[in-house]
């Protein structure tokens, strides 16, 4: 008891603690718990996860790592969405594994540009149309934002033909989708035979200034036409979208068979 007494006789209160220490562990404990605010979080979209064998969904979590749920107000009178909501993608997946282990690449067994998967794996987004900060459609025909126009610097798409991975001419430009946001070439809408129109993602399209052609060699010429089509003329949707740029990307990989093969 005597080491506890000052010389004047008095108990002390904090003993050896100071300001630097109190500082130490307030920030520890602040920073435990924002490491749970994070986790649970980013948990919001995509969780529970599944089993990569069985498919099984896993169990949530306790509430130190399950986040509750928020609504998420949408601009310009788009409602609400909630998350996390356990609203899961039910999607058939129309593949199968090259080989029964976990971690195995699936090959498709269908239509390889539709079935979803790999460079063509798509998801389900809004069927809505992304818009401006002022509520107008982002991504439009150039007809549509006549405020922005193409360099004079630089040769317009329009009326140039449209050639594919085989060399052979699947279309010809009949117009340009412009993004009202960031003044830049989104998609290219080419009149293919038979009367019908597709959009192709234009980062894919390499413009030979000097010969007047455009290539995309994501695709040979005849499919083409098989590019999923916009339901509402000069308007795509992020679903639209979605579809068209996992098409285009999946023949990378599916257009030929040869580039389903090793390099080495």
């Amino acid at each position: 008891m005597s080491d506890l007494l000052t010389a004047s006789g008095a108990v002390p209160i904090v003993g050896n603690i100071d300001l630097a220490e109190i500082a130490w562990w307030s920030f520890v404990g602040f920073f435990i718990a924002l490491i749970f605010y994070l986790r649970r979080e980013d948990r919001r979209e995509g969780y529970p996860v599944e089993d990569a064998a069985t498919g099984i969904v896993d169990t949530p979590g306790g509430p130190l790592s399950t986040a509750e749920p928020k609504e998420f107000r949408l601009p310009h009178g788009r409602g609400s969405k909630f998350a996390p909501n356990n609203d899961r993608d039910t999607q058939t997946i129309k593949g199968e594994r090259t080989f029964r282990s976990p971690g195995a690449p699936y090959v498709p067994t269908g239509n390889p540009f539709e079935d979803g998967l790999g460079p063509a794996a798509w998801a389900n987004r809004d069927k809505l149309p992304d818009i401006t900060a002022h509520g107008e459609n982002r991504i439009v025909p150039n007809a549509m934002a006549t405020e922005i126009s193409v360099s004079k610097r630089d040769p317009n798409p329009v009326g140039m033909t449209v050639v594919g991975a085989d060399g052979a001419a699947a279309g010809k430009v009949a117009e340009i989708w412009v993004d009202r946001a960031e003044h830049v070439i989104r998609y290219l809408e080419i009149a293919i035979d038979g009367g019908t129109n597709v959009l192709a993602p234009m980062p894919m399209a390499k413009v030979h200034k000097g010969r007047g052609f455009i290539e995309i060699d994501a695709l040979k010429a005849a499919q083409f036409a098989g590019a999923p089509r916009i339901s509402t003329p000069g308007q795509i949707t992020r679903y639209e979208e979605e579809r068209i740029m996992a098409y285009f990307g999946g023949g990378y990989l599916y257009a030929d068979a040869e580039r389903q093969e090793p390099l080495v």
